[in-house]
């Protein structure tokens, strides 16, 4: 079993990508879960062609309790197994604190021993690395972490941010790096900072997303582009990346100046 945290500036396309990846992995051939770690509990809908799943948390709130994963579980795309953490009301509560709740019933309720999935994906909320929102990376829920940037100086400041977490939680035996992907947006010299950024980190690039009109087409569909028409190039891209992501993040390379490889 692969358990895999994806961080990122909020804004940056990581739920979108996260998705996408998870259903490029589905359609290998392997069992995937992924589990949406933000209050909006939107990070799945373009599994489940639109349906909501019921947030954890607020499956508690009105409930008092959960005694099956069927209660909050939603299937999508070949067969993911989609949940949602949640949060409380904005302006109330600790919204960190949904993700350890969320953690803690799925452990209870057995997720992993019942499902068996090859690969979990954390789809985690944007910037934030302390309290509730550290959870994936922190007691073996999460052992590798993927940071999503695009080029631009705030998304590159976050992910220094997040790599540093990383670090001060890898010397604690918890989660490692897998690496950096680059979802593109087309500033000037992206492909140069990105390629600095991943040296400094001492990892290395996963593969980069470049800007596609037929990844929002297919959103507004709730749809991931490798469910909408697998033909695409943003499609063949996305599958290259999970390739690498399943080979164990091996053959990444950089990005090449000028190109979207």
């Amino acid at each position: 079993m692969r358990k895999i945290a994806v961080y990122g500036k909020g804004g940056i396309g990581k739920s979108t990508l996260t998705s996408s990846l998870a259903a490029a992995v589905a359609s290998m051939g392997y069992k995937v879960v992924q589990i949406g770690c933000d209050p909006k509990a939107d990070s799945t809908l373009n599994l489940t062609g639109g349906k909501e799943t019921v947030p954890v948390i607020e499956y508690l709130r009105q409930h008092g309790g959960c005694d099956s994963l069927d209660e909050i579980v939603t299937w999508g795309y070949k067969n993911i197994a989609c949940f949602e953490a949640g949060g409380p009301t904005p302006g109330t509560g600790c919204a960190g604190r949904g993700i350890v709740t969320t953690f803690e019933l799925l452990d209870d309720l057995e997720m992993f021993e019942t499902y068996d999935p090859d690969f979990v994906f954390y789809d985690v909320l944007g910037d934030v690395v302390c309290g509730g929102f550290a959870m994936p990376i922190r007691k073996g829920y999460a052992e590798e972490v993927i940071i999503v940037t695009s080029g631009e100086k705030m998304a590159l400041f976050a992910a220094s941010n997040i790599r540093m977490a990383v670090e001060n939680y890898q010397q604690r035996n918890y989660a490692k790096m897998l690496g950096v992907i680059l979802n593109k947006r087309n500033v000037e010299n992206e492909e140069e900072l990105i390629n600095d950024f991943v040296q400094r980190a001492d990892t290395e690039l996963l593969g980069v997303v470049p800007r596609d009109k037929n990844i929002q087409i297919y959103e507004d569909r709730c749809q991931t582009v490798i469910e909408g028409d697998p033909d695409l190039e943003i499609s063949k891209k996305i599958m290259e990346i999970a390739g690498r992501i399943v080979a164990g993040g091996k053959a990444g390379g950089t990005a090449v100046p000028g190109e979207d490889t």
